[in-house]
């Protein structure tokens, strides 16, 4: 199963398209976190725990994306992209692509090998 930024698979070929899949989610830190995330702001630098909250909603919206690609058909994603916005004290973040059904391409015959 492929799931890829670009618009085809080197060495596969596209056999049916089947359209859009997205997966969603809208993430706050808890107060812990937005706590310890607040004085290390103060110092600059990055911040672990709002890192790991948007690596997490970034694994649960890319699952969730296969789900609907797989529920389709699909065994692969392209064009995938991710989009983040914020709603007052929540970050969205939305992953999207292109659900895809894609074959291997017939591999190369083998080169003859000279005669000894």
């Amino acid at each position: 199963m492929f799931m890829v930024t670009t618009n085809d698979i080197p060495g596969y070929r596209i056999t049916q398209v089947l359209g859009e899949v997205m997966g969603l989610t809208v993430r706050s830190t808890d107060f812990g976190q937005g706590f310890a995330a607040g004085f290390r702001s103060l110092g600059g630098g990055e911040i672990p725990e709002y890192t790991q909250v948007m690596y997490e909603a970034r694994q649960v919206v890319m699952a969730r994306m296969w789900d609907q690609a797989q529920q389709r058909g699909g065994n692969a994603i392209v064009a995938m992209r991710f989009d983040a916005g914020s709603i007052q004290n929540f970050t969205e973040i939305c992953a999207y692509g292109t659900a895809v059904v894609v074959e291997p391409l017939a591999p190369a015959p083998a080169a003859p090998t000279p005669a000894a």
